[in-house]
């Protein structure tokens, strides 16, 4: 891992060009944060709202969606080491209302049109996003979309309104399932499940878990899935592009109103975390460090490198359709991109995008950790241009 310093012209450029999209009005403010050993760059840009005169800080809360995916594999992985999880056993055991699925027999088919699934769905393939659930990202008219949707157990951007994992999973359990276990990779259900999974593994609430198996031992003060009354001036507005006016509407209110402003009764393992740069850096760096923080081993090496290392097939993988291109230049860990080669303009090592405005990857070939976080939902599938000139300048501004 190297360690040579920061270019200082090349964290100004670096800062410049993302003041550029602050100063053009494409969203109201954001905190960047660039790392490599104990040596750590952050910018606090604009304001927390248009219209609000409070600045961005570098402790602002921000709603990190799908970046949660990585921190509750995190989680399922202690779980792993405890013996109270196995990576390749169904998980009938612990989520019987997901035992002996039947599967649809075609991806537009009614949903009593099905056969019974040839596997049970294991706890690996909720960590990898083949369990047979998720997002179908091609056209047409899908009834189990239309389902997922009716019956609020997917619905795009928002997180769970269940009362509870039960209420959820007794739900989802009266539908087929998309794709046998294990074939195809969708986004994001596979998640969703594998929050409920570690609830009834352990008994607890996952806020609770993972405030006692992650955040407390890493010092993540500011995550969790709500902000607590006391702080919530320091969560900013979320906006969504209206296509039609093209105008930047209020999608979540910073304060009380926020939906983030209350505990959920089912936290949204696929993306309901709230988190600052400076907490999403101490994940990080646990993951740099193959699980270890403080001297303590907090997850096994082993089970670490295997979070960061290839786990979808090949032929798994030309069976899942996502972005256009999203395979050639990487794969898929357990709750994570991993991303291989450097291609301009692209992160480097292992991380992922949250789709309110937030990434994070870091590095361990160069020791590069690279956060980008702000509040405005993307628009599609692919990555918008502020995310490649802040890869782009992050990674120039590190000598790479």
């Amino acid at each position: 891992m190297s360690s040579a310093s920061w270019s200082t012209e090349g964290l100004e450029r670096l800062r410049r060009s993302l003041a550029g999209y602050v100063e053009q009005g494409e969203r109201p403010g954001l905190v960047s944060l660039v790392a490599r050993g104990d040596e750590v760059h952050v910018d606090a840009l604009g304001v927390l709202g248009f219209g609000d005169a409070r600045p961005m800080r570098r402790d602002t809360i921000f709603r990190i969606a799908s970046l949660t995916k990585p921190v509750v594999a995190a989680a399922a992985l202690i779980l792993v080491q405890e013996g109270r999880l196995a990576l390749d056993e169904p998980i009938d055991r612990l989520l019987p209302e997901l035992a002996e699925r039947r599967v649809l027999r075609r991806l537009d088919g009614p949903l009593d049109d099905t056969v019974p699934a040839r596997r049970p769905i294991l706890v690996r393939h909720l960590l990898t996003l083949t369990m047979g659930m998720g997002a179908i990202m091609q056209r047409g008219r899908f009834p189990l979309s239309e389902a997922l949707s009716e019956r609020g157990l997917f619905v795009p951007f928002r997180m769970p309104t269940q009362a509870s994992a039960d209420e959820w999973l007794a739900s989802l359990g009266q539908l087929p399932l998309m794709d046998q276990p294990g074939e195809v990779w969708r986004y994001d259900t596979s998640l969703t499940v594998l929050g409920a999974l570690l609830e009834r593994a352990t008994g607890q609430q996952l806020h609770d878990l993972l405030r006692e198996r992650l955040f407390e031992p890493l010092g993540m003060t500011d995550t969790g899935f709500f902000v607590p009354k006391e702080q919530l001036a320091r969560l900013p507005v979320a906006y969504q592009r209206t296509p039609a006016s093209g105008a930047l509407d209020v999608w979540d209110p910073s304060g009380e109103h926020s939906f983030f402003a209350r505990r959920p009764g089912f936290a949204g393992a696929h993306g309901g975390l709230v988190s600052t740069a400076d907490d999403l850096l101490a994940f990080a760096r646990l993951l740099l460090a193959g699980g270890r923080v403080r001297g303590r081993q907090v997850i096994a090496e082993a089970l670490v490198a295997q979070m960061q290392s290839e786990q979808v097939p090949e032929d798994v993988k030309s069976r899942s359709l996502f972005v256009p291109g999203f395979w050639e230049h990487q794969g898929w860990g357990y709750g994570l991109s991993i991303r291989h080669g450097a291609q301009p303009g692209e992160p480097r090592g292992c991380g992922w995008f949250g789709g309110y405005g937030t990434c994070a990857y870091w590095d361990r070939e160069s020791g590069v950790t690279a956060i980008l976080l702000s509040q405005r939902l993307v628009e599609g599938p692919s990555a918008s241009q502020i995310y490649t000139d802040f890869f782009d300048g992050a990674y120039a501004a590190a000598g790479l």
